[in-house]
């Protein structure tokens, strides 16, 4: 027998606020210099595991394999996010690497459509669009420009990833809770980060305080903080309204850059901002059809 999976607002709104606390990544990534890209990612998981890894057992429920398997799975999606992405911005403008991963909605929704039977209203691909070419005006007023190299073909590529990780999570939350699920996400970004900021010869110490201080707010207030924010939230909504939500964290990295680092904002920045929320709460107003899920499957 299957039951299905209904919109919650909530699980919506949880998104969205974990993505707004997402837009603090890049100014604490910033201050975290001179770490490189993969010892940020890794001291990023670090200091969140163990208080994860407690709250994880705490809630322990058995269960088969299977759904901490895609948790994995999410999480090794993450690093590779991450890594493609912060390599691109060393081959292209930040700019153009971001408007790039802006493209994970999209291949989500097309995945719901294509192999998971999702059916998506009109309304809901209008604000797809509209949100879309809210980043595209985010994008072009940050700089981003028409490119042909290796850094362009990477923040596409991370886009995929991207996607890949919130449709794998969003499989993990039908049968793991939220602590669960994030658990296994962190544990296996701990391990990779580590193995391949090893490989690569990355320094893992002789940090000012200063960096140190951003890598700990990272773990606790971003991976911890945000993220179990929007891992409970993609077990309340349909994977693709979720991946929605989530293109609200450029919007508040202007804001807070804004707010924050004295970055000036200009009128076409607030404009695209915009069309981004005006897409969101188009989408959030138009749910997807019902995706069929096994009953028992789901876990606050």
């Amino acid at each position: 027998m299957s039951v299905t999976r209904r919109p919650d607002a909530r699980g919506l709104a949880a998104l969205i606020l974990g993505a707004s606390l997402l837009g603090f990544a890049a100014m604490l990534v910033r201050w975290a210099t001179p770490a490189g890209p993969l010892v940020v990612g890794f001291y990023r998981m670090v200091f969140a595991l163990p208080l994860v890894a407690v709250l994880a057992w705490r809630s322990r429920t058995p269960g088969p394999a299977g759904p901490r398997l895609w948790a994995v799975l999410a999480g090794a999606c993450f690093v590779a996010d991450l890594w493609m992405w912060h390599t691109a911005l060393h081959l292209t403008s930040a700019a153009n690497a971001t408007l790039l991963v802006t493209l994970a909605p999209i291949w989500v929704a097309l995945v719901a459509v294509l192999w998971l039977g999702a059916r998506l209203r009109r309304r809901f691909w209008a604000g797809m669009a509209l949100a879309t070419a809210g980043a595209l005006v985010l994008g072009l007023a940050q700089g981003a420009r028409l490119g042909t190299g290796l850094g362009e073909l990477l923040g596409a590529l991370a886009s995929l990833a991207y996607a890949a990780f919130t449709l794998a999570l969003g499989r993990a939350r039908r049968n793991l809770s939220t602590i669960e699920a994030l658990f296994w996400v962190v544990l296996c970004c701990t391990v990779l980060f580590g193995v391949l900021g090893w490989a690569r010869g990355e320094a893992f110490t002789g940090y000012p305080p200063r960096a140190w201080w951003a890598l700990l707010a990272l773990g606790l207030g971003v991976q911890v903080g945000a993220w179990w924010l929007i891992t409970w939230g993609l077990g309340h909504v349909p994977t693709s309204m979720g991946a929605m939500g989530l293109m609200t964290q450029p919007v508040a990295t202007v804001i807070l850059g804004w707010l924050l680092l004295s970055e000036a904002m200009r009128p076409v920045q607030s404009l695209g901002a915009l069309l981004v929320l005006a897409g969101v709460t188009l989408c959030a107003l138009t749910p997807p059809a019902l995706v069929p899920v096994q009953e028992g499957q789901f876990k606050p």
